[in-house]
């Protein structure tokens, strides 16, 4: 069970890293839709999971191991929007949710 610390941390996460990936990173996106669907923040704040849903895409994989490999630019950039929210900015990593893919898959089983 989270925190109401760590639910408001990981919300303004959410809501940051989506900005970014709107305006300020769109080159890593690639003409894609990019949303960011759940981050999970550990109590003492210092790693957070950003579940990331990439569409339309083949190969979303793709697109993660790219954020992946720009997560210092991604850290850099976001810590200087939220640098006044939190004393210090957690690890991140990105991982694919696949939960789309799984909702429709099980939507054409019952068809």
């Amino acid at each position: 069970m989270d925190s109401i610390r760590q639910q408001k941390v990981a919300r303004l996460l959410q809501k940051e890293i989506g900005n970014l990936f709107q305006k300020e990173l769109k080159h890593l996106c690639q003409g894609q839709m990019v949303t960011v669907t759940v981050v999970s923040i550990t109590p003492d704040f210092s790693f957070a999971r950003v579940y990331v849903s990439v569409f339309p895409t083949k190969e979303p994989q793709q697109f993660i191991e790219q954020f992946n490999d720009q997560i210092q630019e991604i850290k850099r950039i976001l810590f200087r929007r939220i640098r006044n929210d939190l004393r210090v900015m957690p690890d991140l990593m990105f991982i694919h949710d696949d939960s789309l893919d799984h909702a429709e898959r099980i939507e054409t089983l019952l068809n």
